[in-house]
């Protein structure tokens, strides 16, 4: 087994913020892809992908539609995506994803939290390349599939780590890989049952107890931001 592994074992799935803050989340990502690819599922692989996402994350299907439809009218906030980097106490890099529709506010709320415990927002760059960016895909399981023949098959599509988890399987794979994995799972008929981007810390540090809850307050306070969509960070999970 490798890194990403590795790395999702030790977060164990962890969840951040409430589920009302997950489908914030979904409903923006919604509104941004239908913005770019359109309202319909059949020609938007990524809409299809959110659609699935959505399912499993037990966000009501009437809640998906009003999104879709939303993003199609002139009512619609414009979001963009936001990358924030910076340093937690104790020199832990920090990434903050958002999707904003006034990044002036959420430059200025990101800042502050980094400023009141103790951290320090950096500039673009200043930790993104402690990470690597992937995307992970968690596909059904189906009958007689043999995972290092599906790697080895895989390989050329650009994924680079394939394991089993419970009833599915869990495929990482290179973060500009993303639609042509997908266009595989599909043509092979597996049942995509969620699909994300995560940024994997090349190397972690490890703290003491007392250290880690410090770092856990800004951590907190950044995922509570309704701007903010993703948090990652190299400290060692507990």
């Amino acid at each position: 087994m490798g890194r990403a592994f590795e790395y999702r074992k030790a977060r164990k799935l962890k969840r951040w913020g409430t589920m009302a803050k997950t489908f914030t989340k979904l409903g923006k990502e919604i509104a941004m892809t239908v913005k770019t690819g359109g309202p319909d599922p059949a020609s938007n692989s990524r809409l299809r992908v959110l659609i699935q996402n959505a399912k499993a994350a037990n966000m009501p299907k009437e809640n998906v539609e009003r999104a879709i439809k939303k993003a199609s009218s002139k009512e619609q906030e414009d979001y963009k995506e936001v990358v924030y980097e910076g340093y937690a106490p104790y020199g832990i890099a920090v990434i903050v994803e958002t999707a904003t529709d006034n990044p002036t506010r959420t430059v200025a709320n990101v800042r502050s939290y980094f400023n009141k415990y103790g951290g320090s927002l950096g500039t673009s760059g200043s930790v993104s390349f402690m990470f690597d960016r992937k995307c992970i895909f968690k596909v059904k399981a189906k009958e007689g599939v043999d995972l290092e023949e599906l790697e080895l098959e895989m390989i050329d599509f650009g994924i680079s780590e394939i394991f089993a988890e419970e009833e599915a399987i869990i495929i990482y794979g290179e973060f500009e890989s993303f639609g042509s994995i997908q266009k595989y799972l599909e043509d092979q008929g597996f049942e995509i049952e969620s699909a994300e981007f995560e940024r994997i810390p090349s190397d972690t540090k490890e703290l003491t107890a007392e250290q880690v809850a410090e770092v856990e307050k800004i951590l907190e306070k950044l995922e509570e931001d309704e701007d903010v969509t993703s948090v990652f960070h190299n400290m060692k999970e507990q």
